[in-house]
This record gives C-alpha cells, sequence and structure tokens, in this order.
C-alpha cells in the first residue's frame, strides 16, 4: 500500500497543564511539578519534565508519585485557566490555517495539503509554532509527515519544544529504529505478545508478514501491521459548530478497576454538564464509550429528556458504564459524549429538584464562571484530573 503525499501536522502543547500554571506562577521553572488529586487518593492529571525523570506519569496515583518524586511540588490544578488558554491557541491556529482538527486541550492536527503551491508548508508550520509561543508564552512541539500517525510520532520525537520533519517516502525508515511501543495506540498487551516473538522495534515489525498478525492478533493484525509502515487515510475532521460535546481519557497503565473508571467518568461528566450550563446548552443524549487493551471497543448511549445538570447525568453514565464494562477485563481508554444539543437553560425535574438543588447549582455555576471551572465541584469528581479533557471537541 502507497502512503500519499499529504503534508500533515501534529502540534502538541508541552506538559500544558504545568506549563500554564508556570505562566501564573513563574518560579515553578526547572521544579517537577505534579498536576493532580489529593496525595491519598488522588491520580496524577499532567507532570512536568523534571518529574517524568523520577518515572512520574498521568494516571499514577499522586501517592505513588510522590514517593517516586518526594520533592515535587502538588498543585490541584485550575481548569479555568486551561479552558482560557486552549482557546487562546484555538483561535490562533483558526486565525493562520484553511483545514484542522482539535483532538484535545492541548493537542491539533493540521493540514497543509496542497498548500506548497504557495507557501512552504514546513516553514508556514514554523512560523505558527513561534508565534503560539509568542504570543502565549506556552512551549509547542510538533511533527510534520504525510499521516496523522507518523506526524504525532514525529511530535514526541521533537519534544520538549521542538520540531520535525519527516519526507515523504521516508516514513518507515524514521520510524525502523524506535520502540515498538511507540506507536500510537499500541497498547501494553499488544507489546508483550510482539516482545515473546522477539519484536522489539518497529523495523522488526515491518520485516513480518501481514498473515502471521492476522494469525495472531485477529482483526487487530492489519492495524498493526499498517501502523508499522506509517499506513493511516484518517484524514483531519474540520472543527465546525458543535453537535456534541465529549471528553477521552486513555491510561498510561490499563485498569480493571471499576471505581477507577466511575471516579474519572463523575469527574468528566460534571466538567462537560458544567461546560453546558456556561454556554447555555442542554444535551438530550448520552453516551459511554470504552476501548480494552485488545482495542476491542464498545459505546453505549441512551436517551434523556433534555438536562444539563450532573446529579442526572452522573447516575445514567455510571449505569451505561456498568452495562458497557466486562468485569475484569483491562480497559484502555473511556470517554463521555452528550449529543442532541439544544439552546435552552436548565429544565427544573419537578419530581427530583427541590429549591436548594436550584440554588446550589447557580451558586456553583457562579464560583465556576468567575474563578474557573472546576473551583467548585463534587467530592467525587475531585480525585482525579482529566488529561485529555476536550471540551470544545466537535464530533457530531
Amino acid at each position: 500500500m502507497v502512503i500519499p503525499e499529504r503534508k500533515i501536522v501534529h502540534i502538541d502543547l508541552d506538559s500544558f497543564f504545568v506549563s500554564v500554571e508556570r505562566k501564573f506562577n513563574p518560579s515553578l521553572i526547572g521544579k517537577p511539578v505534579i498536576i493532580g488529586g489529593s496525595a491519598d487518593r488522588g491520580v496524577v492529571a499532567s507532570c512536568s519534565y523534571e518529574a517524568r525523570k523520577f518515572g512520574v506519569h498521568s494516571a499514577m496515583p499522586t501517592r505513588q508519585a510522590l514517593k517516586l518524586c518526594p520533592d515535587a511540588i502538588l498543585i490541584r490544578g485550575t481548569h479555568g485557566r486551561y479552558s482560557e488558554a486552549s482557546q487562546e491557541v484555538t483561535q490562533i491556529i483558526h486565525d493562520s490555517v484553511p483545514l484542522y482538527q482539535k483532538t484535545s486541550v492541548d493537542e491539533f492536527y493540521i493540514d497543509l495539503t496542497g498548500m506548497d503551491r504557495y507557501y512552504d508548508s514546513y516553514k508556514l508550520a514554523s512560523d505558527l509554532r513561534q508565534r503560539i509561543t509568542r504570543e502565549t508564552g506556552l512551549p509547542i512541539s510538533f511533527g510534520m509527515a504525510s499521516t496523522k500517525t507518523v506526524a504525532k510520532m514525529a511530535t514526541n520525537q521533537a519534544k520538549p519544544n521542538g520540531q520535525l520533519l519527516i519526507e515523504h517516502g521516508k516514513e518507515m525508515e524514521f520510524m525502523a529504529p524506535l520502540p515498538i511501543r511507540k506507536i500510537p495506540m499500541l497498547g501494553e498487551k499488544t507489546c508483550q505478545k510482539l516482545y515473546e516473538y522477539g519484536i522489539e522495534k518497529i523495523g522488526d515489525l515491518q520485516k513480518v508478514e501481514l498473515r502471521f498478525l492476522e494469525v495472531v492478533f485477529g482483526r487487530a493484525g492489519l492495524y498493526i501491521w499498517e501502523k508499522a509502515r506509517g499506513i493511516d487515510m484518517g484524514e483531519i475532521v474540520p472543527h465546525s459548530e458543535r453537535k456534541s460535546i465529549s471528553t477521552e481519557h486513555t491510561f498510561d497503565a490499563d485498569t480493571a478497576d471499576l471505581k477507577t473508571l466511575e471516579t474519572i467518568l463523575v469527574s468528566m461528566t460534571e466538567e462537560l454538564a458544567f461546560k453546558l450550563r456556561k454556554e447555555n446548552k442542554i444535551a438530550g443524549c448520552m453516551a459511554v464509550k470504552i476501548r480494552y487493551n485488545d482495542f476491542e471497543t464498545h459505546t453505549l448511549q441512551e436517551k434523556i429528556s433534555l438536562t444539563a445538570a450532573e446529579h442526572i447525568l452522573i447516575p445514567g453514565i455510571k449505569r451505561l458504564l456498568r452495562k458497557a464494562w466486562t468485569k475484569n477485563k483491562k480497559v484502555r481508554l473511556i470517554g463521555v459524549k452528550l449529543s442532541q444539543l439544544a439552546r435552552g437553560s436548565y429544565q427544573i425535574n419537578l419530581f427530583e429538584d427541590n429549591e436548594e438543588q436550584i440554588k446550589l447549582y447557580q451558586a456553583m455555576d457562579n464560583i465556576n464562571f468567575k474563578y474557573g471551572d472546576k473551583t467548585v465541584c463534587r467530592a467525587a469528581g475531585m480525585e482525579v484530573g482529566t488529561r485529555n479533557f476536550n471540551p470544545f471537541l466537535a464530533t457530531g
């Protein structure tokens, strides 16, 4: 299969949450920083490169992270700041390129295919990176290649605060010396299976026959074979008027703990509901997405009365999780989606709501509008930082 020559740019804001906090508190620069929940029950949402040197990573229990890096500075985080910074970067990209896709609060894909007739695409991407850093003060890295997969891998190699171009036709050469775990979405279980056959580098994987991978991994075999060769026909989905709002969380280490899954879903649902209320919108459908470590993915959805209230949404999301979840099977990714959006304010439920409930929402929203998302939130949602929270993603 021949890889078509495209100009795909992947942009990633380096240690985004940490970088935003450092803008407000420069004394954090150069120090190990952890953004996340409490030391007792929380998990790491993000961490600085100084902390990563000690083995700290996102989704790790905060207690474990502090044992690895006792001198780390723990910050609970301010989602309002992150949302504002993300919007600022999005606006710069929106004003600078013809086609882009926002995949998370700090990650973008840009399609510059065809721009070479008028501009040097790599210089355009370089200028855009410099503009974002100059106007926002945030460090940023990017990779440029013919596919989304290779562009993302190039970004990861360019970090921190760098850029890398993979020329068309050089994709396999670039990937060959890298460990197989560098392939996006290739889970730990899959890597362990490949290790059993002596396949450790992507170059080793490139030599393997497709038939062998299909026998060992079933339907996922073709996916693995294509990814090892940089083959990815994924298109850039234009940023457009939102018909739904969603967020996903990818675990660094797969988990089968139901309490962990529920806690993260509660936090994500609460933030999505707040975002809807802030935009004066309500949702008529909710969905839960689960991807297991063998790439099997399940999505369950349920129609609901139009609402933006998490005390109504959260029980439904938990119910969908329990229906979709296969007990003891390890999960790689979970997500929440609220769709069938309509304009309107919170609809009072005459059978469940009371005056105290309505006043509580009004008070919480007033504080969060003024001081930033999640200044006030439910206790269940404070234990987990949602690293991949994306309140801007258009998926409809």
